[in-house]
């Protein structure tokens, strides 16, 4: 069993926990991510690795599905049935000297590992941050910690930039150079930052979470296709550089079990 350590909601949708996991602690690295269950009838949900210690992983949970839901409710001192990991590829980082991070919602959980470790290499990192409201940012003074300059979009301007991170991003290309940009959040965010980057002959590392069961390449629900040739992001990925990804495609499986989460929700009680 795997006691959760420290619970602390960022905000009404999402809560960070630490878990107890050794093991998946020690072999952890940044882009890596973790399959857990919350009891021993739950489904397996894949969560990224934001950050770990000799002994503990750190988590970032959006409430939006019946077993995230269900984990929601849990408790400091509460247990997992299962933390399964560290499972996908490790980060690919590159020898670059400035790179620019996008975030948008909790896209800036798996994106914070990455960003670190470039800056721990000696790499200048900006970054744009992107949120529905000024509530729903999180990690933004983790990321201050190492960012150079940080930029913020939100939906209703209650901080920032009123609009889309692209906006901003198109803003920035007009005075910096970067060698590198990541970019994390919804699929169709991905896909518009990486054809903006086209434009300005960016290159554009993305991460990928598609419907995902297993984690070890077997179930095949997690397969993307790029320049007309199937991955699978649980064990090529879940990062990929983002030229010629199929988004199309990987929006259309995304929306999939869209009714079944509906149905999970009101069972729960949210009659979101």
């Amino acid at each position: 069993m795997y006691e959760i350590i420290e619970k602390k909601p960022q905000n009404a949708d999402v809560d960070l926990l630490e878990i107890l996991a050794p093991m998946v602690a020690k072999n952890a690295k940044p882009g890596q991510f973790l399959i857990i269950r919350v009891d021993k009838n739950g489904e397996r949900i894949p969560m990224t690795i934001v950050s770990h210690t000799e002994t503990t992983v750190t988590i970032i949970v959006q409430k939006v599905g019946y077993s995230t839901m269900l984990l929601g409710k849990m408790q400091k001192g509460d247990a997992l049935e299962d933390v399964v990991g560290p499972l996908g590829m490790p980060t690919i980082i590159r020898p670059v000297k400035k790179v620019l991070g996008i975030a948008g919602g909790v896209g800036a959980a798996p994106l914070y590992p990455q960003l670190r470790e470039y800056a721990s290499r000696g790499s200048s990192v900006d970054l744009i941050i992107g949120a529905r409201n000024r509530d729903h940012l999180i990690l933004k003074d983790d990321f201050a910690a190492f960012c150079e300059n940080i930029h913020i979009a939100t939906d209703d301007g209650s901080i920032g930039t009123k609009g889309f991170v692209t906006d901003v991003a198109k803003r920035l290309y007009e005075t910096e150079t970067y060698d590198l940009v990541i970019a994390i959040g919804p699929l169709a965010m991905m896909r518009a930052v990486v054809e903006l980057d086209k434009k300005h002959g960016l290159k554009t590392d993305v991460s990928l979470n598609p419907i995902m069961i297993d984690g070890t390449g077997m179930c095949g629900n997690c397969r993307v296709s790029i320049a007309g040739k199937t991955y699978f992001a649980c064990v090529d990925g879940p990062d990929f550089p983002g030229d010629d990804i199929d988004f199309d495609e990987l929006l259309a499986r995304q929306n999939s079990y869209r009714e079944e989460e509906h149905i999970c929700r009101i069972k729960l009680g949210d009659k979101k």
